[in-house]
């Protein structure tokens, strides 16, 4: 298929239309079926138009931003204050939940284990696991979650 720029000869309106070939589009244009969308004429006529020329296989494409698009914020810029709030409403939660939890450090998946099968009495712990470790908790059906905001092991603390 062939994509050709239409001009309307009578209104000037310009379209595209889509043909097998250029004798295709010749051949309808000769018997009357090509016509304008906008005004209905059958004068129609091939528009100057741009080839569509592909690029090189070892050429990336350019991507242009568009003019008003707009600016992305920086990882360095603020935050705004209704999210800075909001990070610090959770680091108050996730603190308080860690004062009553033991940390494990990377026993954690081990320590979790045990306690899911009845090795080790029960209780909220946090520590450190990879997420190897961490995948394998939960396909055992062991509820884990990743802490929200970064702990200072106990040792490692002022």
């Amino acid at each position: 298929m062939i994509v050709f720029d239409l001009q309307c000869q009578s209104g000037g309106h310009r379209f595209e239309g889509w043909f097998r070939s250029s004798e295709d589009f010749d051949g309808q244009s000769s018997r009357g079926l090509v016509s304008c969308p906008a005004c209905g004429s059958a004068e129609i006529a091939k528009a100057v138009m741009a080839p569509n020329v592909g690029r090189k296989g070892n050429q990336m494409p350019v991507m242009a931003k568009p003019v008003d698009a707009p600016a992305q914020a920086m990882a360095n810029a603020p935050l705004p204050p209704e999210a800075a709030a909001l990070l610090k409403a959770v680091a108050a939660m996730q603190a308080e939940a860690i004062k009553s939890s033991t940390w494990v450090g990377e026993k954690f998946a081990d320590d979790a284990r045990a306690m899911h099968y009845g090795e080790k009495e029960p209780g909220a712990i946090h520590g450190r696991a990879t997420v190897d470790e961490a995948r394998g908790l939960v396909e055992e059906g062991i509820a884990v979650a990743p802490l929200l905001i970064p702990v200072v092991p106990p040792e490692e603390a002022n």
